[in-house]
């Protein structure tokens, strides 16, 4: 057995859950899967998978391994990129994590924007509102929204975006619009409970701080969804201005308080602290840098 071998059967069996779907995802057989990762094991001495009639799961020693193992098979797919004649773009694998809406309205095109320059390519996007521990699912980056406080990851910047607020012309026709944020409390808020303080709404004005406190009818745990609802007249909303921008365009929101400053939060590139950051995530991170910027998202 080649080690290499053993490795990513043994990476790409941790990553899918079992050794048929390892199995499919390398195009061998789930015989073939097996035997190598308990040859890896033999080599090595230890055990690094416990198994059961329905799962496998990592030992301590299992951990130790994946924690490196990814980043080593990207570097030597990076080095043998390099060294063959007449390479064109990256290959293999790269597993992204993203925010559900975020990754909807943004993500998904920006990687095809990406993968468009690199065909022999592969883009595994994974989309999520949990938190994603990167090196337990097998994440080679992940896009979000906030400050990341994980100490085993790094971040880099792509950006700020602002939480605004907005509401259906209908709606304001029929309730009045709110010229001061202390009005809200008269008014329905539409809560997006995905944000660190659901119920605090930020607002700022010429350096003064006017945040409120609100309570709503409607929370929901998806921007999408909430504007979907404030769309239909049910209320006014506070969510990230890259959800809000096609429905403002087609008027079916509108901004409310246009004079006064919403929260704002970086959007962050992240991945794994203490690896060598292959190539091909060097580059997407700068493609999406540029990109995000030349989108007008944020």
């Amino acid at each position: 057995m080649d080690i290499v071998d053993g490795l990513r059967a043994f990476v790409a069996t941790v990553q899918t859950g079992s050794f048929t779907a390892a199995a499919d995802q390398m195009g061998i057989s789930n015989r073939l899967t097996s035997k190598y990762v308990a040859e890896l094991e033999t080599r090595l001495g230890v055990r690094l998978l416990q198994r059961t009639t329905r799962k496998v799961g990592l030992t301590p020693a299992g951990e130790d391994l994946l924690a490196r193992a990814p980043a080593l098979l990207d570097e030597l797919d990076d080095l043998l990129t390099e060294a063959g004649e007449g390479s064109r773009g990256f290959k293999g694998t790269i597993r992204v994590s993203a925010p559900v809406t975020f990754g909807e309205i943004y993500v998904a095109g920006m990687l095809g924007r990406f993968g468009a320059e690199h065909p022999d390519l592969r883009i595994d996007l994974r989309l999520s509102d949990r938190y994603v521990d990167l090196a337990r699912d097998g994440i080679d980056l992940a896009f979000r929204i906030g400050v990341t406080q994980t100490l085993s990851v790094k971040a880099r910047k792509l950006g700020m975006l602002e939480i605004m607020a907005a509401a259906s012309p209908s709606y304001l026709a029929d309730h009045g619009e709110p010229i001061q944020p202390h009005e809200l409390s008269d008014h329905a808020c539409i809560v997006d409970t995905n944000r660190h303080a659901t119920h605090k709404w930020g607002f700022f004005k010429g350096g003064e701080d006017h945040s409120v406190s609100t309570a709503g009818r409607y929370m929901v745990n998806s921007a999408h969804a909430a504007c979907e609802l404030a769309m239909d007249g049910h209320g006014i909303v506070y969510v990230p201005k890259f959800s809000l921008s096609a429905a403002i365009e087609a008027r079916r929101l509108k901004r409310v308080f246009p004079g006064f400053e919403g929260e704002t939060l970086p959007v962050s590139a992240v991945y794994l602290e203490g690896r060598t950051l292959p190539r091909k995530l060097r580059a997407l991170i700068d493609f999406a840098q540029s990109d995000i910027r030349r989108s007008g998202l944020l």
